[in-house]
């Protein structure tokens, strides 16, 4: 994985009996992140860590700046993936729920954490909402399709 690219997983499962087990994911610490309902965030970039992120309850758009571009990517507890995003990368968040998303931050430690790693950063230009509505609305449309046993042709 190059400094500046984002990898997204689907977490593979175990099943034992009712429970079902998720791959556990290698971190320094693990923090449990609440993004407010209706929500639109700044943007912030981490120069000594790596997030790993994954919704547990409710939904969110991940939203990556990398080369003037925004790129939008939708999580759901009901689509369980797990968004690397490695130093250097700005992103934020959007929460156009009316529920809170909570999710789980493996942070992967490269250096002690540094004070300029949580402030936020102004966006150059505004979101694409309705391009983060549709990109939520796609991961929907995947799941129910593969509700109905077909595959799915892309997740993101």
């Amino acid at each position: 994985m190059s400094i500046r690219e984002i990898e997204i997983r689907q977490l593979e499962s175990i099943k034992g009996g009712m429970v079902e087990f998720f791959t556990p994911q290698t971190s320094h610490e693990t923090m449990l992140v609440q993004i407010a309902p209706n929500t639109i965030d700044d943007l912030f970039v981490h120069k000594s860590q790596t997030d790993q992120l994954l919704v547990v309850k409710g939904q969110v758009v991940l939203v990556t700046l990398i080369n003037k571009q925004y790129k939008y990517i939708p999580l759901s507890e009901n689509h369980p993936m797990v968004v690397t995003i490695p130093p250097g990368v700005l992103h934020g968040a959007i929460n156009l729920s009316s529920q809170p998303c909570l999710l789980v931050n493996a942070v992967l430690r490269h250096r002690p954490p540094q004070e300029r790693d949580y402030i936020t950063c102004c966006r150059p230009f505004p979101y694409d909402l309705d391009a983060a509505t549709l990109a939520l609305k796609q991961l929907e449309a995947t799941k129910k399709i593969e509700v109905l046993g077909t595959t799915p042709t892309q997740v993101v």
